[in-house]
Parts: structure tokens; sequence; C-alpha cells
């Protein structure tokens, strides 16, 4: 595909909208139709997000409305969703309404937890609240693009921050029959991850030299981990998992320990990870321990491993706002354009943030 694709952003003033901008605006085939803000409609992007000012110095916010009128004209687009999990889904089929009448044929990508489970009762137990859109749920497919090389859906929900680390820690462990099917996961992650709108648990004084546990044992991605390893490796595993807050703003590390099935050393662990990921363009495997000032600000996961007896570790670090989000969504996008998939996502990190 050589023209170029209208891409549209949902969620107006988030981190992970921001992000999406970033990357938009250095991909070399998608360029910004539109942003909705349905609270902020004409006002300026380059207000919200500052540090886009020379990428969108004259682009304003558009309303509902106004995105579906776009969406309804343009023959294709790439529409990615950052709205709040409960609204997204709304929001989604009420834009793929527009496109139907219209006769034009939108992808989308959300970034949000509402199309990532395959029935409306999974979602409304985890979730507490009915789902806004039930019968689209079976034209998305949740996935790293990692762990699903062909997607029969037109559209994709993307795996959390927190998922994306611990299931690129974990799918190689059970697809290869490596470790038992109970996994204790310790994660920690970077402010960023609670939101834009300022928090206790991201309230800098508070946060600050800081690191403590939040929804032990009962962190609401558990489910839609486990369901996303199970479709990719057909093992029904148990995951254990105690997340952390950090002091940081940006980046996610995540430590996966399981019983080995027979014994092995280190680097019998570390090649079976490089050969299962040797087709991944964004994972790294190495024989050192991933750092997240290495990763942050890139669409790339560094991983390493240890083994000891009958137990394995993995290690994986990961940007929340970028691989485990926005940059994993353009990565999906890329591949439901046919596009390559790393096209707009090869910028190293940042370093030394």
């Amino acid at each position: 595909m050589s023209e170029t694709i209208p891409a549209v952003v949902l969620g107006g003033t988030g981190y992970v909208a921001g992000e999406l901008l970033r990357l938009i605006a250095g991909h070399p085939q998608m360029k910004l139709a539109a942003i909705m803000s349905d609270s902020q409609p004409g006002e300026s992007v380059a207000k919200a997000f500052p540090h886009l000012v020379s990428a969108y110095g004259d682009t304003r916010f558009q309303s509902q409305t106004a995105v579906e009128k776009l969406v309804a004209e343009l023959p294709q687009s790439a529409i990615f969703c950052a709205a709040p999990h409960g609204a997204a889904a709304a929001l989604i089929d009420s834009l793929l309404q527009s496109a139907e009448r219209g006769g034009t044929r939108p992808r989308v990508v959300d970034i949000s937890a509402d199309y990532r489970y395959r029935s409306a009762e999974a979602y409304q137990a985890v979730y507490k609240h009915p789902h806004g859109a039930p019968a689209r749920l079976p034209q998305f497919s949740c996935a790293l693009p990692e762990h699903k090389k062909t997607v029969d859906t037109p559209h994709v929900a993307h795996p959390g921050c927190f998922a994306s680390a611990t299931l690129l820690a974990s799918v190689p462990l059970l697809a290869l029959g490596l470790t038992q099917p109970l996994l204790f996961v310790a994660g920690v992650t970077g402010s960023t991850g609670s939101g834009r709108k300022p928090v206790e648990g991201t309230h800098h004084p508070l946060r600050h030299s800081d690191v403590y546990t939040y929804n032990p044992l009962s962190h609401r991605h558990v489910p839609e981990i486990a369901a996303c390893a199970r479709a990719a490796t057909g093992v029904d595993a148990e995951f254990a998992f105690i997340p952390h807050s950090g002091p940081f703003a940006r980046g996610i590390h995540v430590t996966v320990q399981a019983q080995l099935t027979k014994p092995v050393d280190k680097a019998h662990l570390i090649g079976a990870l490089k050969e299962f990921y040797s087709g991944a363009p964004f994972v790294r495997v190495q024989d050192t321990a991933p750092r997240i000032k290495d990763i942050v600000a890139s669409n790339y996961a560094h991983l390493s491993a240890a083994a000891n007896g009958r137990t394995a570790a993995v290690m994986c670090v990961l940007d929340n706002l970028n691989k485990g989000a926005a940059g994993g969504a353009v990565q999906w996008m890329n591949r439901l354009f046919g596009l390559p998939e790393t096209a707009g996502l090869t910028t190293p990190a940042a370093g030394w943030t």
C-alpha cells in the first residue's frame, strides 16, 4: 500500500492519545485526520500536548459528531481508540455505525479494555458494568502482535500494558512446555500508567522515592492475561500477580517465576526465548538484566532469564505508553493495512530519562 492512510485518534487529552499523536507524526504512511475530544472541541492540541507543537501547532480537537461525519466520508481510515474503558465500546460502535451508513471501511485498534474479552459476561464479571456494545465483540481479536500471526477480524483490541509485559515473558514458557502452568508475577509500573488525571497514586510527593503494592493477587488484568495466554498457547494457566507502583513516569518491569518441567540452565532458557521471538522485530532477548532506561519512549521490549534447579525466572521491560499501548496499537494497525509491521516504530529509546 502506497497511499496515505488517514488516522483518527479517540481519547482526547490522555497520555496514550498524546503518544499516538507523536507516533503518527513520524509515520511514513499515516497522517492525522482528526483527534476527538467531546470535552474540548475547538481547543488547541498543542495546548494539551506542548511537546507536540512542532507537529500539530494548528490542529484542534474535534467533536464526536464531526469525527463521525469524517469517518463516514473517508473510504478508509485507521481509528485508534484511547478512550477510557466503559466509554470506548459505545463510542467505537457509534463511529462504525456511521461508517456502515456511509459505505466506508475503517479499521479500529482499541487500547481500552472494552473489546479484550470474547463475551459481554466475561467483561462484566471484571468491570462490574454491562458492556457498551456486545454485538461488536466478534469483530475484535485480542492478542499481542508477537503471539497472533494472522487476524480474521476487521478490528483488534490491544492488551493492557501490564498484560503485554507479562504475556511476552510468560507465553514462551507455556507454549514450549518449559514450566508448570502456575506463574508468579511481580510487576512495577511508572506513574503514567494511572492516566493523566491526578490521583493519590500518582501525586509526586507521595510516589517519589517510594515503591508499594496495590491490588495484590486481585488486579483486574489477571483474567485478561490468562485469556490471552490461553489463546496463544492452548494452556489454562494460573497467574498470581502482584503489581507495584514505582517512582518513575514511564516504563514497566515484570518478573515471572515458575517451576520448570525439567531442569535447564540459564543458557538453555535464554536460547529458547531467542528462538521463540526470532521473527519478532520489537522483542530483544539478552543475556544481561533488562533495564527500563533502555526502552523508554520506544516500541521495543527487552527480555532476559535465569534458572536455578527447578525454578525459572523471565524478566521483561517495556514502555507502558508505547509498546504497552500506543506503539503496540500502531504495530497492529500496520498489519491490518498490510504495511511493514515496523513502519513508524523503529526510533530507538530515548535513554537517560
